[in-house]
């Protein structure tokens, strides 16, 4: 059981295409200039079920991908993970914001990790004010990276993506 502030099912700004965003509630880090700072309080948002979101996200056929956003998402790592795997084995890309670096998450709690092993994508870092930037794609600020985590998993440190949609080549 997830606590989610919302979800948004036709996204075009949290990953490249179509996608859903899934936005959790509770956020440790609060960001100076948080995009969702209504999202910060933990245990006020809907609780609902892993099956029952993947049930909204195949409702629309044009999704390809699914975003986790928040929220923090790794604070529900338990429940995302059980999300992520439904969602890679109805054939969806995942992808996941998260104020925590990956190196920060590789040493955290076992349910973080595991997480971590279920998404394709993750961006990392927590949003600073400082750093901000419109010209980035699907990113806040120029400290935080897009990540391909199987490659990050295998490599035991940061592969950050290069090329390719998610870096607003194509």
């Amino acid at each position: 059981m997830l606590d989610l502030s919302g979800i948004v099912s036709d996204s075009i700004v949290d990953g490249p295409g179509i996608r859903t965003t899934v936005f959790c509630q509770g956020c440790p880090h609060h960001c100076e200039g948080c995009h969702n700072p209504e999202t910060w309080e933990f245990g006020c948002g809907t609780p609902m079920e892993e099956e029952q979101i993947l049930s909204i996200v195949r409702q629309n056929p044009l999704c390809r991908g699914v975003t986790f956003s928040g929220g923090e998402p790794f604070a529900q790592a338990e429940g995302f993970t059980k999300l992520a795997k439904l969602l890679k084995a109805a054939g969806y890309e995942v992808a996941s914001y998260s104020g925590y670096t990956f190196e920060q998450l590789l040493k955290g709690t076992p349910h973080q990790r595991e997480l971590l092993e279920h998404i394709d994508v993750l961006i990392d870092g927590p949003f600073l004010m400082a750093q901000k930037s419109l010209e980035l794609s699907f990113r806040g600020s120029r400290n935080q990276r897009i990540l391909d985590v199987p490659a990050s998993l295998k490599a035991g440190e940061a592969v950050a993506l290069k090329a390719g949609r998610w870096t607003g080549e194509y």
